[in-house]
C-alpha cells in the first residue's frame, strides 16, 4: 500500500512537473512572439526595410520629400518611392530650365526671354548677379529667393550651384511700351488684364482668343499668374508670336497708369450690375478677367470703372475664364 502510494505520488509529481514545464515553455514562447512582434513594429516605425530598392536611393527620396522619417510600412514606402520618380519623369519637363552659375549667367547676359528665377540669397546678393537680377525684377520677371534645399527639390537633386531659371516662350515688354503700341494705329484699343489666373491652359486659351479678336495686348501680374511657359505657348497655338505681353510687378498700380492714359477699366464679374450687351462706351478699354473660383480680387474691383456680367440663361452659374474672355471680346468688338 505504501509503495502504491509512493508510485501514485511520483506519478502525480511527474505530471505536475510536466504541466509546470509546459506552462513555462508556453509563457516563454508567448514572450518571444511578443518580442518578435515588438522588433518588427520597431523596424517598421524606423522605416527599415529589406526591399530591392537601395537604402541610398530611398534616403535621397526622403530628403527630396522633405527629409522627414516615414511612419509607413515597407510596401507603402516602396510604392511612394516608385510613384514619386514616375511623376518626376512623366510630369516634370526641364526642357525650358537652366541651372548652374555659368549657364544662368550666360542666359541672363544674352537677354533671353525669362519666365522665373530661383536663387539663394548668396547668389542674389553677389556682385556678379545682383544688377542683372534686379533689372529682370523691374521688368516683371519673378525672382524668388529660396533655400538650397528647396532648390534641390525643384531641380530633383541636380547640381544647381544655388541658381536656376525657367525660360519664357516670348519676351515681355514694359507697360509704357504696350500703351504706346496699342494706341499707335487704333483709336479705341482693347487690352486684357489677367487677375490671379494660374492655369497655363486658361492663359494660353485667353491669348488665342485675344489675338483672334484683335486685342492689342495682355497684362499679366508677376505673382499669382501663370507665366509665358511652353504650355501657354502650345495652347495659344501661335498667337503668342503676334500679341505683346506685359508682365507687371503690381496689377493695381498698372491699372492706375492705364487710367492716366485715358483707358476705362472694365471688370468681368458675375455680381456686375450692368449686362455686357448694355455697355456701349467708345473709349480705350482694359478688360480685367479673374480666376474661375475667386473672380476679380476686391482691390482690383475698386479700380474698375464698370463691373460687367455675362447674362447666363441655363443652370450653370459661371463660365470658364477663357470662355468668358472670348465672349466679352466678341461683344465689345462687334459694335
Amino acid at each position: 500500500m505504501k509503495n502504491s502510494n509512493k508510485n501514485y505520488s511520483s506519478r502525480n509529481g511527474n505530471q505536475f512537473k510536466k504541466n509546470s514545464d509546459s506552462k513555462i515553455y508556453s509563457k516563454n514562447a508567448n514572450s518571444s512572439k511578443k518580442n518578435n512582434r515588438f522588433l518588427n513594429n520597431a523596424t517598421d516605425k524606423k522605416g527599415i526595410n529589406n526591399s530591392n530598392v537601395s537604402d541610398k536611393k530611398k534616403s535621397k527620396f526622403l530628403s527630396l520629400k522633405g527629409g522627414k522619417p516615414s511612419n509607413k510600412s515597407n510596401n507603402e514606402l516602396d510604392n511612394n518611392y516608385s510613384d514619386f520618380y514616375k511623376e518626376r519623369s512623366n510630369k516634370k519637363n526641364f526642357d525650358d530650365w537652366v541651372w548652374g552659375k555659368h549657364s544662368v549667367f550666360e542666359a541672363l547676359n544674352h537677354q533671353r526671354a525669362i519666365n522665373r528665377v530661383w536663387c539663394t540669397s548668396e547668389i542674389f546678393s553677389s556682385e556678379k548677379f545682383y544688377i542683372l537680377l534686379k533689372d529682370l525684377k523691374s521688368k516683371g520677371v519673378l525672382i524668388e529667393e529660396v533655400s538650397w534645399k528647396r532648390l534641390s527639390q525643384l531641380t530633383f537633386g541636380a547640381s544647381h550651384q544655388g541658381v536656376a531659371l525657367q525660360l519664357a516662350c516670348s519676351k515681355s515688354i514694359s507697360l509704357d511700351k504696350l500703351i504706346y503700341i496699342s494706341k499707335k494705329n487704333c483709336s479705341n484699343p482693347i487690352i486684357l488684364a489677367l487677375d490671379g489666373i494660374t492655369d497655363p491652359h486658361n492663359v494660353g486659351a485667353i491669348i488665342r482668343s485675344a489675338e483672334a479678336f484683335d486685342c492689342k495686348g495682355i497684362i499679366i501680374p508677376q505673382r499669382r499668374s501663370a507665366g509665358l511657359t511652353g504650355t501657354v505657348a502650345k495652347v495659344a497655338a501661335g498667337a503668342l508670336e503676334h500679341l505683346p505681353v506685359s508682365r507687371v510687378v503690381n496689377l493695381n498700380r498698372a491699372l492706375e497708369e492705364l487710367k492716366k492714359n485715358d483707358f476705362l477699366v472694365v471688370g468681368l464679374s458675375g455680381d456686375g450690375h450692368l449686362s455686357l450687351s448694355q455697355f456701349h462706351e467708345k473709349k480705350p478699354l482694359v478688360v480685367v478677367v479673374g480666376a474661375e473660383d475667386k473672380g476679380i480680387s476686391l482691390l482690383i474691383q475698386k479700380k474698375c470703372d464698370f463691373l460687367l456680367k455675362i447674362p447666363l440663361k441655363g443652370k450653370t452659374s459661371s463660365l470658364n475664364a477663357s470662355v468668358a474672355a472670348a465672349i466679352s471680346l466678341f461683344q465689345l468688338t462687334s459694335y
